[in-house]
């Protein structure tokens, strides 16, 4: 059995809770939370689970086996570099650091530990997204040409981090884990409303050796909430709607073809619209799935789907972005 600690008790820690407290092979043994008006909260719904108000306090409880650490992201590597160094397993919510260089030292002591580092990319256990990669495994789509992503909603503005690294890890995530190539280099622009400097409106460009194109548009300035991914085939497309409540992916049979009419120097384009699959995709609580993960990777050693080394890819590309936001817009190689 293994005793799990969570640091942060704030908008995701509930989540994180519920969900490792019903993890067969683990017991939610202790909640650090700084602000004392969330105590009676948690006291409330975790009666029997240890309370601290460190995140040191449960770091050197030698009974937790397990840290899950669910603060901002600057606390990041401080804490999980404690937890390492005090013999415990590390998930860490996204984005996994604040920079490139904190994840690969956290990389280097978690291995060189034999401890289990892992990042909370939730999406990439959701039915949808497993069904996507599927798809694309199997060639039903055929070749991918082009990932359009949009993340826009009003607000939560953040005040330490700009929109690309509070909304694009979701689908940076995402991307990465549907394809086996990575982008050779990344352009990004930004802007913010509020003049200090962070940006709340961004566009994020990957580039891709295969012409493959990859878009993201975050923002916490729109008036309407969407959640929306576009995957673009030569056989196929797929429309990834996070909010349908019930036909989250619909399927398009549809393509076009390009070819080349000589005597009038000229492209011809040729259509073809098919039929729209709706598949059939299971409910599950993602975070559910993140947390069992998470055990069985302790318990059976074994890397987890979203590890240290795809938390790292993505740490990767939002740095570059935000290099490429500063120097408007140049292509940064990865």
């Amino acid at each position: 059995m293994i005793n799990i600690g969570i640091i942060g008790y704030g908008y995701w820690g509930p989540n994180l809770c519920r969900n490792f407290n019903l993890q067969q092979n683990a017991k939610l043994y202790a909640i650090a939370e700084s602000k004392i008006e969330r105590h009676k909260s948690i006291k409330d719904q975790f009666p029997s689970v240890k309370l601290y108000g460190s995140a040191d306090e449960i770091i050197n409880d030698n009974q937790v086996d397990a840290i899950v650490i669910a603060t901002p992201v600057y606390s990041h590597f401080e804490l999980a570099m404690k937890a390492l160094k005090s013999g415990k397993h590390v998930m860490l919510e996204k984005p996994m650091t604040s920079n490139v260089k904190q994840a690969v030292k956290l990389i280097e002591v978690s291995e060189n530990l034999g401890l289990v580092l892992m990042v909370d990319h939730t999406f990439l256990y959701t039915a949808a997204v497993q069904k996507i990669k599927e798809m694309i495994d199997s060639g039903v789509i055929g070749n991918l040409k082009y990932f359009d992503s949009t993340r826009i909603n009003l607000g939560l503005f953040q005040s330490d981090v700009n929109v690309l690294w509070d909304l694009a890890p979701h689908d940076i995530s995402i991307i990465l884990h549907l394809l086996k190539e990575r982008p050779f280099s990344v352009n990004a622009t930004g802007i913010s409303h509020l003049n200090n400097g962070i940006e709340d409106l961004a566009y994020l460009t990957l580039n891709y050796n295969n012409n493959m194109i990859a878009h993201f548009n975050c923002s916490w300035t729109s008036p309407v909430k969407v959640r929306q991914i576009l995957v673009g085939g030569d056989k196929k497309m797929i429309l990834y709607n996070d909010i349908e409540p019930t036909e989250k992916l619909k399927v398009y049979d549809t393509s076009y073809a390009v070819s080349n009419d000589e005597e009038k120097f000229k492209f011809l384009i040729d259509y073809r619209q098919g039929d729209i699959l709706i598949p059939k995709i299971s409910n599950h609580e993602a975070l559910f799935m993140v947390a069992k993960d998470f055990v069985a990777s302790i318990v059976d050693s074994q890397r987890p789907l979203s590890d240290s080394h795809l938390g790292f890819e993505v740490v990767k590309i939002l740095e570059a972005a935000e290099k490429s936001i500063k120097n408007n817009g140049k292509e940064i190689k990865l």
